[in-house]
Formats: C-alpha cells, sequence, structure tokens
C-alpha cells in the first residue's frame, strides 16, 4: 500500500495531556487520534493481529496454551490470573493492579488475589465481655483504647443485596480490607446499607457485630472464623464485646474469603511474598482485547525515534522509500521494487511521498515497521538497495535479486 492511500499525518511531537509514552507514539505515527480513536494505521495492526490469532488457532485449536502463543508470537510477555479467565501484561503505565508471586508466578487482580491467612494467636477461646468504648466507633480508635492490635479486633461493613433487598452483614478482622469483588461474587450486586436499614437490622453504626441482628444475611471472612477472641461491637453506642468467638457467639450464612490481598501477604500457593505490579487486562473470557493489545504492545515496544513492533503486530513487514537521484530514477526502480516485494506476499508501505530523505527515515522509525529498505542512486548503480532491520544499529547493502529472499529470512 501506497503511503498516499492511507493518508497518514505524522506529528513532531505529541500533545502535553498524553501522558505515556506508548500512546503519544501511536498518536505521533498516525495509529490513533488525539482523543484515542483508532485511525487506518492502527487499524491495519488489529487486523493483522486478528489474523496472527487465528491461524494459529485454526492450526493448533483454540487452548490456553494457543493463546500464550500468540502473545510469545508478539513479542508480549503475560501472567494468567489464577482466579478467573484474565491474562495481564505487566507494564508500568497499566491501568490494572495485580499481585504476583516471584517465586512460582501465581498472579491474580489485586481485588481478587487470595493470600495464606494466619490467625494471630491460638489461645483458647475466653467468655464474652461486654465493656464501655466510649468515643470508639472505629477500628483505629478501639485498638488505641483497648491496647490492642487491630489483629485482635472484627469489623463490621453493611450492605442491602439489590436482588431482593436482603440486608448483608460482612464480618472482616480488623486490620482486613473488604474485597467487594469476591463479595459480590458470593451473595450477587450489593450497595452500602442506609441508617434505617441498619437500624431495622438491630445494628448499631460504629458499633456494630453479628450477635442479635434479625433478618440478616451474615458473610464472615474465613480469617475471622479462625481468629479467637476479637473484641466486636455490642450493638449499643459506647460499647464493645470483648472475646467473640465464632460459631460459638454468632452464626453465619456464609463463611468466605472475602477480602483483599496486599503486597507482602503469604503467596497461597508456596508462602512467598506476593508483589504488587500495574498491568493491563489483554484477554478476557477467552477474548482476547485487540485495542488494549495495541496500546500495551505500543508501551513495551519503542524506543527513542518509536515504535518497534514485530512482524505479526506491525501494519507492514516493510518500508520502503525512495531518495531521489541526480542520474537515475530511483522513482520508478522503487515502483518496481514495490510491485514485486508485493507480489511475494510481504505487505509493503511505499512511501511514494515528495519528501526529503530526513522526513522519510523519521518517519519510519516512528511507525516502526520491521525492515525499511532504501532505493538511493548510489546503490543502484551497483545493483544494491540498503536494508535496515527497525532495531539494528547498521545498514546492509543487498542486492536487488536478492532483497526478497533477505527480508523472508529476517523475517
Amino acid at each position: 500500500m501506497k503511503f498516499s492511500q492511507l493518508s497518514i499525518q505524522t506529528q513532531r511531537a505529541a500533545p502535553s495531556e498524553i501522558r505515556t509514552d506508548g500512546l503519544a507514539f501511536l498518536y505521533r505515527a498516525g495509529y490513533a487520534s488525539r482523543s484515542g480513536e483508532i485511525l487506518s494505521l492502527g487499524q491495519l495492526v488489529l487486523e493483522r493481529l486478528r489474523q496472527s490469532f487465528e491461524a494459529l488457532t485454526a492450526r493448533f485449536g483454540s487452548s490456553p496454551e494457543t493463546v500464550k502463543g500468540f502473545f510469545v508470537q508478539i513479542g508480549l510477555n503475560t501472567v494468567k490470573s489464577h482466579e478467573t479467565d484474565e491474562v495481564f501484561a505487566i507494564i508500568a503505565s497499566g491501568s490494572d493492579e495485580i499481585l504476583l508471586c516471584p517465586a512460582c508466578g501465581y498472579a491474580s487482580s489485586r481485588e481478587l488475589a487470595r493470600t495464606r491467612k494466619q490467625p494471630y494467636s491460638s489461645e483458647a477461646a475466653l467468655p464474652l465481655k461486654k465493656i464501655l468504648t466510649p468515643e470508639c466507633n472505629t477500628i483505629a480508635q478501639l485498638a488505641v483504647f483497648m491496647q490492642l492490635p487491630q489483629e485482635k479486633t472484627a469489623k463490621a461493613l453493611m450492605f442491602t443485596r439489590l436482588e431482593d433487598g436482603k440486608f448483608v452483614f460482612v464480618v472482616v478482622r480488623g486490620d482486613m480490607q473488604l474485597s467487594e469483588s469476591k463479595l459480590k461474587a458470593r451473595v450477587g450486586e450489593v450497595r452500602l446499607a442506609t441508617a434505617a436499614e441498619i437500624a431495622a437490622s438491630g445494628a448499631v453504626a460504629g458499633y456494630a457485630s453479628p450477635i442479635g441482628l434479625r433478618e440478616a444475611l451474615v458473610v464472615v471472612d474465613d480469617l475471622v472464623a479462625s481468629s479467637p477472641n476479637l473484641v466486636a461491637g455490642a450493638n449499643e453506642h459506647g460499647y464493645h464485646l470483648q472475646n467473640t468467638n465464632y460459631p460459638r457467639d454468632y452464626q453465619a450464612m456464609l463463611v468466605a474469603d472475602v477480602t483483599q490481598a496486599a503486597p507482602g501477604d503469604a503467596c497461597p500457593e508456596c508462602t512467598a511474598a506476593l508483589e504488587r505490579r500495574d498491568a493491563s487486562i489483554v484477554s478476557s473470557n477467552g477474548q482476547i482485547q485487540f485495542e488494549k493489545l495495541l496500546l500495551t504492545l505500543a508501551e513495551i515496544h519503542h524506543d527513542e525515534k518509536g515504535l518497534t513492533l514485530s512482524a505479526h503486530a506491525a501494519p507492514f513487514d516493510v518500508y520502503l522509500m525512495q531518495v531521489p537521484g541526480k542520474t537515475l530514477d530511483t522513482l520508478s526502480a522503487a515502483e518496481t521494487l514495490y510491485q514485486n516485494l508485493t507480489d511475494a506476499g510481504l505487505s509493503t508501505l511505499f512511501d511514494d511521498r515528495d519528501e526529503r530523505a530526513g522526513v522519510k527515515f523519521n518517519d519510519a522509525d516512528l511507525i516502526g515497521c520491521p525492515i525499511r529498505v532504501t532505493v538511493g542512486e548510489r546503490g543502484l548503480q551497483s545493483g544494491m538497495v540498503e536494508l535496515k532491520s527497525r532495531i539494528a544499529t547498521e545498514n546492509q547493502m543487498v542486492a536487488l535479486a536478492d532483497i526478497v529472499s533477505k527480508i523472508k529470512e529476517i523475517l
């Protein structure tokens, strides 16, 4: 395809509001608009990515290994979630947060990640005791007043299920954070309970516990169920209960993991410390998200001059350009070579513009096709053209008769 047919508009610089290098190069190279809309050049990449994936699927069938092979083929290192069907590419500019085990490779989104939980102590259950706790309606205030670590407290969170209006009372250990994603996976979509709904259940905000509730769906985090003698609310303003124990003091409809894992927590598979990573979801429910994949590839595969896409991801195999000569018709020679490359099955972007050589060289680097071929007068005098791999530092002169085979060898 010729440059003029695509109406590619390259830019010397990206707007200041574009914060990542990948987005900046997609804009500057004409793959995407300033607002992020995928333009014709970018659409060619998406189509090529789809074709590469379909070819692999046709050859090896649809399987997780095929998906993994596809990402390897296009130069993307990924990890698959152990909790869902999602595949993550780890990139610093990613909008998704995951926890990753560097020892065994366990990976998951932060919201769904599991961890190997440990009770704070293994002491015997002590008698329940009601205590006065004035102005202690937060876990932090309670821990200070009681001179206890937050690990020895139980925290209450209250919701209403959208499906049927059921009051949902959740108990987690005081130092843990609820994962709403895990909760919703267990009980369905919920919203925060209103003051009236809390009062109707018999709970008292700031001093709530599951003990003595009316018509509530009680959900207990599995760590609470194995943690003895926790301080919890007494459902009376200004009072807490010391030494609450499950299931001695209250029952639950569901005991499950409903808390967030955190960096440094023990991996559920091997107990090594989990590490936080920024990532981008590139596949979900078996479906590759090609537009997000284009951005991810741009973030990873670029240098200071522009994009450096692989042959399976670039819009074209070859960027062909010509430098005007004084005694030889380099344009005609380039036209002939363009036809030869196309006939050989090599997708080629022919820069047919009447532009200075420097502009063409810069745009070739910016667009990032794997191979650049330059037809110039000096080379043609010896029956040669200049070939340069996008990621190579040196050019090489190749005979016109050998150029097609040489390109295929590199690709």
